[in-house]
């Protein structure tokens, strides 16, 4: 599902109280009834926007959660279903002078003429329905069958050395209220924003379905001092004019130790001085990428007097 801004879908801002939520929602309500723009799909469309925006900005869990996780991971967490479940439109609507027979009618079909509510309906409320996707052709009678639950995505936030090596974490989410544990495997060589799936770990499924899988979102800590450019790792040292000029040898650190490298006499600022396979694992496969010792020339600052005077005849010899 694309990211949806509900708080720009009523125009408030995210602070808004709950009165001004409200306000916002009746207003606009109003304005894209279909009664007030028949034929319009466009009206139509925004009309359920708007009730969709109303049943989770005006649900103080719902908001928090939606606040908390953003729009993306919110609809991660929580179907259709939940969204709506105990959202009455008629109850929201019926000071408007507009009934739920109506709404129901004009967006669902001719003959809907009961009062619903979303989600927890009792035997006296007659027939459920199961809207699937509000964006669809209205309501179908739900489904008995098994039906898998649905996916939950967590982003999980690991060291450059726990991708380099793999590693084994504990890790607590919540499911369906309630908190779980699990050891998660990171095998070497994982890059940022790949997916590790645990099957079976996500929503409970609906009338004895399985339950759905659950996802983490690898994210990696900056590192003091390695940066890594696909599978090859870069690090930076400063060696001066002279080291520069003249050739120096430099101990620097890899992910397998300390190392020496040779800085060639006449190196320029910027040059990348290759250490082979001293970079990061293949992802599921063999090999290694390479290191890279990035070299800056330091420009000294603060010349003593002598300093100056050796710099002058430097320049004086067109160095």
């Amino acid at each position: 599902m694309e990211d949806r801004d509900y708080y720009k879908i009523l125009g408030v801002d995210k602070n808004a109280s709950e009165k001004e939520i409200k306000r916002a929602y009746r207003k606009l309500a109003l304005k894209y009834h279909p009664d007030r723009n028949r034929g319009d799909k466009k009206a139509e469309e925004q009309f359920k926007l708007i009730n969709e925006a109303y049943a989770v900005l005006s649900d103080k869990e719902k908001r928090r959660q939606y606040d908390t996780f953003g729009s993306a991971a919110f609809h991660q967490r929580f179907s259709q279903e939940d969204i709506f479940r105990g959202f009455d439109i008629g109850d929201m609507l019926k000071d408007l002078g507009v009934s739920s027979d109506d709404i129901f009618s004009t967006l669902f079909g001719r003959g809907s003429k009961r009062k619903f509510r979303f989600g927890n309906f009792g035997a006296q409320d007659g027939p459920r329905f199961d809207y699937g996707s509000p964006w669809g052709k209205g309501f179908q009678r739900e489904s008995h069958m098994p039906q898998k639950g649905g996916n939950v995505t967590y982003d999980l936030s690991i060291t450059l050395e726990e991708a380099a090596s793999g590693a084994e974490k504990k890790v607590s989410y919540r499911s369906d209220g309630g908190l779980e544990q699990i050891t998660l495997k990171i095998p070497p060589g994982i890059s940022p924003g790949k997916k590790l799936r645990v099957g079976g770990k996500g929503s409970m499924g609906k009338n004895g379905g399985p339950r759905g899988d659950l996802f983490f979102r690898i994210h990696m800590q900056p590192h003091p001092f390695f940066q890594r450019e696909g599978d090859d790792l870069i690090i930076e040292r400063e060696v001066t004019f002279s080291q520069a000029a003249l050739g120096a040898e430099l101990e620097v650190p890899t992910l397998d130790g300390r190392r020496r490298v040779k800085v060639p006499q006449g190196t320029q600022s910027h040059t990348k001085l290759r250490l082979k396979n001293h970079g990061f694992p293949h992802f599921r496969g063999n090999g290694r990428g390479d290191g890279f010792v990035r070299i800056i020339i330091k420009t000294p600052k603060g010349l003593t007097p002598g300093q100056r005077k050796l710099f002058g005849e430097l320049s004086k010899q067109g160095l």
